[in-house]
């Protein structure tokens, strides 16, 4: 009883043991699987909701810009046409409404509309007469810009919210005319003392002019490729004294050979202050808008202090006055130090913000915005991408995670008090059944033990009578059983063994019969499938062929993952007329084998008949194909497109996969060819499906064809090759030729497969313009 009771004891100990160990262990892979899963879910919606908003602040500038051109457009369209511009200047002057009389102010030397005027007109000093009056040139500038009290009010009612919108003449004209009406030359006169001594272009934005002169004789010199509109960096507005961005639009004289002026339209920070202050991120996270050099344009004023932000405005003089809050500036080590994007990508960064020994750690989002022209009062025009930020404490997000934990914690310590409740129970039940069934066990057990002893000397007759029906009356029974099977097998051993024999000696013929005709069943599969791959090889284009097709160099590579492909490609010339195919049936091996070879002929017949019509080409290809798989039963079908070269002009048409092409520059064009068919031998009729596209194809040109098994072949970790890499790889070898292009992606996709097995069928073609 004791050792029974120790065994016991013994055992409930070491599976109490691993129990808890378990417990514990679980509640740690827990709280790792919750913390993993928290953290991976909270930047997943920081990341979210930073492109979110970062898409709103994009969609806020491209209205505005669209505002901008919108009036610049009816603007440049008169310049376009001089008579239409004389005409509604010449209509408009004789309207009082359109033509108030100007005013000249002798002390600050300036002419300016009156006030109930659509926009106020202000002509500065030194485009004056001595009596005042506007000079000749200015006064026809001032009646061909008169249209712009007809746009201008109309552009600043609608869409975004605007401070005001304005038009600026030439740099020998500059007259100013702004909407809505305002003390304008009032107000420069107090806060820009000497400007009206000096050019307004070179006063208030140096360099902006001579930029958009350098645009008109290189146009690639915009920073911004394609995007006329300049933006300012924010500036506090001489009239409201609000911080403001003014987006200026410039216009071209007729011939475009100079600048005509601008019309621009100055927008407050609100717009963009409503979008970075309604971010909520947890309870106390929140947004931030600021330029790549780290100053901030709009924030929160806690936000600000989180950040330990200082506020630093310049001193009026000439040009305008800026606005100084940088992150570079920042009182905290950390944020003074926060790198921003570099790139499109949205980076999600963990620093430390607050005083030494009581920093709390923040997690920071940062995504950069689209890129605009920038002027800046100390430089000339660049490109800017303005960042957008989030920062929220990390306690906030982890806090369901300090709560799990905690409720972890609590389950396991129950768990702990229960199993040793259990464990002292257990012993209790164990030592009372032991000592009640001891002595029964005892009895049984000592007929059985003598029982064995008669057996081992070889007494097969001996039986065991126990009364008992408990488990050891179970074994009593079990023995008696087992010794009348000895004694039958003693007795029946020889014969039993001469049938086993019999037996085994006619399945061992069998199985010979099996194997022998198992290896003729082989050599024939074997021999059958050599000739269907040696077969599919020939009819495939020989190296010869490819070097004599006119105007083009042409590369090939074909590997199956059986013994016989489901791939296609063809390259079938007629004269000038070059057609080159490419296909993969779905599946491989045999059946996809014979398949492929029906297109390859019905492909060559048709081409040899003169077929040029790509459309028709595929349709006929399509209905013959169809009618042999109908035929045949077969559950197949294959995508098909096919590239037409003759002359220098290159037609695509077929549903494949995306068609590649490497411009000489370097440039890569992906062309989805999802729209352009429909798989072969799948319908009856496709012709309604069927569609082509020209494609451009100048020299220094390649045309990347390829199947599914080059983009899905996977590496050791069961990573794909992918249409990127495929991308990378053209790209990097595309100024050689076209043997040593498909050699370099053959080489980089064998490189990436590595000891892996192929499990699909790689084909790749090259097309590359002499």
């Amino acid at each position: 009883m004791i050792v029974v009771g120790g065994a016991v004891l013994f055992d409930l100990l070491v599976g109490g043991s691993v129990a808890l160990w378990n417990v514990n262990r679980l509640s740690r892979d827990a709280t790792h699987q919750i913390e993993s899963g928290l953290t991976k879910a909270s930047q997943e919606y920081l990341q979210n909701y930073i492109e979110t908003t970062g898409l709103r602040a994009d969609l806020l500038f491209d209205q505005m810009h669209s505002e901008v051109t919108a009036l610049a457009g009816s603007m440049q369209r008169l310049i376009d046409y001089p008579e239409a511009k004389e005409a509604v200047g010449n209509a408009l002057a004789t309207n009082s409404y359109f033509n108030a009389p100007l005013i000249y102010d002798p002390q600050g030397n300036w002419t300016q509309s009156p006030h109930g005027s659509p926009s106020v007109l202000s002509v500065w000093g030194y485009l004056l007469s001595p009596d005042g009056r506007p000079k000749p040139e200015i006064l026809r500038n001032i009646q061909e810009s008169a249209a712009f009290d007809i746009f201008g009010p109309s552009q600043m009612a609608t869409g975004s919210r605007k401070l005001q919108v304005y038009y600026v003449g030439p740099k020998a004209a500059p007259i100013m005319r702004t909407t809505p009406y305002s003390d304008q030359a009032q107000t420069f006169d107090k806060l820009y003392p000497g400007h009206n001594n000096a050019n307004f272009w070179d006063f208030f934005f140096p360099g902006v002019y001579e930029g958009w002169q350098r645009w008109i004789s290189e146009p690639d010199s915009r920073p911004v490729k394609g995007e006329n509109i300049t933006a300012t960096a924010p500036y506090i507005d001489a009239i409201t004294g609000k911080l403001i961005v003014s987006f200026f639009h410039p216009l071209w004289t007729k011939d475009r050979k100079d600048v005509a002026g601008m019309v621009a339209s100055d927008v407050t920070l609100d717009q963009l202050a409503d979008i970075v202050e309604s971010v909520k991120v947890a309870e106390t996270g929140f947004g931030f808008l600021t330029m790549s050099n780290g100053n901030v344009l709009a924030i929160k004023p806690e936000g600000e202090k989180t950040l330990g932000l200082k506020i630093a405005s310049g001193a009026a003089g000439q040009g305008v006055t800026g606005l100084d809050r940088s992150l570079k500036k920042s009182t905290h080590a950390a944020v003074a130090a926060l790198e921003l994007p570099a790139d499109d990508r949205t980076i999600i960064k963990h620093i430390s913000i607050g005083e030494s020994g009581e920093a709390e750690p923040y997690i920071v989002a940062l995504r950069r915005l689209e890129a605009v022209n920038l002027w800046n009062s100390d430089g000339p025009i660049t490109a800017e991408n303005q960042m957008l930020g989030f920062v929220v404490p990390e306690r906030e997000i982890y806090a369901s995670l300090l709560a799990a934990q905690e409720s972890i914690s609590s389950a396991t310590n129950r768990i702990l008090v229960s199993q040793i409740i259990a464990i002292i129970i257990s012993l209790l039940i164990v030592f009372a059944a032991v000592f009640g069934i001891s002595k029964r066990i005892t009895a049984g057990l000592s007929a059985l033990a003598g029982a064995a002893k008669r057996l081992q000397a070889k007494d097969y007759s001996v039986r065991v009578s126990i009364p008992t029906h408990d488990e050891v009356g179970e074994v009593g029974v079990a023995f008696n059983r087992m010794a009348e099977e000895i004694s039958f097998h003693t007795e029946n051993l020889e014969h039993i063994v001469d049938e086993r024999t019999k037996e085994l000696e006619g399945a061992n013929q069998e199985i010979s019969a099996l194997n022998s005709k198992l290896r003729d069943e082989n050599l024939r599969l074997g021999a059958e499938l050599a000739v269907a791959r040696q077969i599919q090889m020939m009819v495939l284009p020989k190296a010869s062929e490819l070097e004599v097709v006119p105007g083009v160099e042409i590369a090939a590579f074909m590997r199956p993952a059986d013994e016989v492909g489901g791939d296609y490609y063809d390259v079938l010339q007629n004269g000038l007329h070059v057609k080159i195919g490419i296909g993969d049936v779905t599946g491989h091996g045999l059946e996809s084998g014979v398949l492929m070879l029906m297109v390859q002929s019905v492909a060559r017949a048709l081409h040899e008949t003169g077929e040029a019509d790509p459309r028709q080409f595929l349709d006929r290809l399509n209905r013959a194909i169809y009618k042999n798989i109908e035929r045949t039963n077969a559950n197949k079908h294959l995508s098909l497109a096919f590239l037409d070269f003759e002359g220098g002009r290159v037609t695509l048409s077929g549903q494949h996969e995306e068609v590649l092409v490497i411009r000489a520059d370097g440039a890569v064009e992906r062309i989805d060819t999802l729209d352009l068919g429909l798989p072969i031998g799948l319908e009856r009729n496709i012709s309604r499906f069927i569609d082509t596209r020209d494609i451009p194809f100048n020299s220094g040109d390649v045309i990347v064809l390829h199947t599914d098994g080059v983009t899905e072949a996977e590496d050791q970790e069961g990573q794909l090759f992918g249409l990127e890499r495929l991308c990378n790889s053209a790209r990097d070898h595309h100024h050689k030729s076209a043997e040593e292009i498909k050699t370099g992606i053959v080489e980089d996709l064998m490189a990436h497969i590595g000891t892996r097995k192929i499990h699909d069928d790689i084909t790749l073609v090259i097309m590359r313009h002499s």
